[in-house]
């Protein structure tokens, strides 16, 4: 579970890149950004990808992160489980989660969500503090909270993410229980 990064990619001394990580060439990786693929899943950067400072790119056991060509993840941005397509920029503090797909030449602004199991459309934009969510994405404002849950909900985070039921007593023990252990086996 080596990363292998290009002899042409550049990583700064101070990042985390750890697990099953392939970084291509042209790629620059910034001050303090983690790039960690967890139990066995697989990231992939391709060519000529700048991940800025602090950001946050994470793969884990269920679900495996894939870069394309010429991204550009902005700083304090968080990526895991994604799909994301060739050109496409994510920027300051933005959050795609879990099973998302976003398509060739899309952006996600400032502080903007796609949610789990989300597919933006290729050249889309989800405007600075909005949430994209569904498949294909409905785009909403932030002050939408019950638009976005009446969505979310059937779209079942802990279920997908983790594998249990949403209804289940102790849900947080037993999510915090599995992941305590899934991240001890690295």
């Amino acid at each position: 579970m080596t990363p292998l990064l290009s002899p042409f990619a550049q990583v700064s001394p101070d990042c985390t890149i750890r697990g099953q990580v392939r970084i291509g060439p042209g790629c620059r990786i910034q001050p303090g950004a983690r790039i960690v693929a967890e139990g066995g899943g697989v990231i992939r950067l391709g060519t000529a990808c700048i991940v800025l400072e602090n950001a946050v790119i994470r793969a884990t056991a269920r679900q495996d992160c894939t870069i394309g060509d010429h991204c550009l993840i902005g700083p304090h941005a968080h990526v895991v489980g994604a799909e994301i397509e060739d050109e496409v920029f994510i920027a300051t503090g933005a959050s795609v989660f879990h099973g998302a797909r976003i398509g060739k030449g899309a952006e996600v602004r400032i502080n903007a969500t796609v949610h789990l199991r989300t597919t933006v459309e290729a050249g889309a934009q989800v405007p600075i503090g909005w949430v994209a969510i569904g498949t294909p994405a409905q785009i909403l404002p932030p002050d939408q909270h019950d638009a976005i849950w009446e969505i979310q909900s059937l779209m079942d985070f802990p279920g997908f993410v983790y594998g249990f039921d949403r209804s289940e007593p102790d849900l947080m023990r037993k999510i915090c229980t599995r992941l305590s252990e899934e991240l001890s086996q690295r």
